[in-house]
């Protein structure tokens, strides 16, 4: 899984418009397909009289990003396809592009539809602000007391973050870090500790 991705820091839209047809390009940030279907869901209801809704959305996912677009009725390829291609283009990830179009009474055809869909998703993405969010995985360690130094320093030498301390009957220790460096972190503890902690991996 990666540790960090590219994403919208807020929604964001623009217009253009080709042969009296009017392209409004919506671009948001989701965290997941229920995201994407809410959004699209009232984006369509905002314009319940446009000809189509025209979609593209990238998750987050492991082993690759989830991926998916739709040309809405328009020809196959001419909308969806142009739409999550500068999503891609950018880079970007845990975002939602929705081209809406009101026809103007011209038929562009499928080059031109190409451009006017790629061109108002680009309008608006460069409208967007882009940041970088780090994703985080939690670990629990327990162990006896008496390795507690082993476990602290191991935490401090490989960078997570400690979110809760318990010192019951053993001790438990719940850190976040980067999921690319789980893997070494759990074999760091188990060296560190002669094997007399456990690890669990919490999300």
């Amino acid at each position: 899984m990666i540790d960090s991705y590219r994403t919208l820091a807020e929604p964001t839209k623009a217009r253009i418009t080709r042969k009296k047809s009017r392209f409004l390009a919506f671009v948001r940030p989701v965290g997941s397909l229920e995201d994407v279907e809410a959004a699209l869901a009232a984006t369509r209801r905002a314009h319940h009289d446009a000809s189509h809704h025209c979609t593209a959305y990238r998750l987050v996912a492991s082993p690759e990003p989830i991926a998916a677009s739709d040309d809405a009725g328009e020809p196959p390829g001419s909308a969806g396809a142009p739409i999550l291609h500068r999503l891609e283009e950018a880079d970007l990830l845990n975002v939602l592009a929705v081209v809406v179009r009101y026809f103007g009474g011209t038929k562009l055809g499928v080059g031109g539809l190409i451009r006017a869909y790629g061109d108002a998703t680009e309008a608006a993405l460069a409208e967007a602000r882009i940041v970088v969010r780090r994703m985080i995985v939690e670990v629990l360690i327990r162990f006896p007391a008496d390795v507690n130094s082993g476990v602290m320093s191991t935490i401090h030498r490989c960078g997570a973050d400690v979110l809760d301390v318990r010192f019951n009957e053993s001790a438990e220790v719940r850190v976040a870090l980067a999921p690319g460096a789980v893997r070494s972190f759990r074999a760091a503890i188990r060296e560190a500790t002669g094997a007399r902690a456990e690890t669990e991996v919490l999300g």
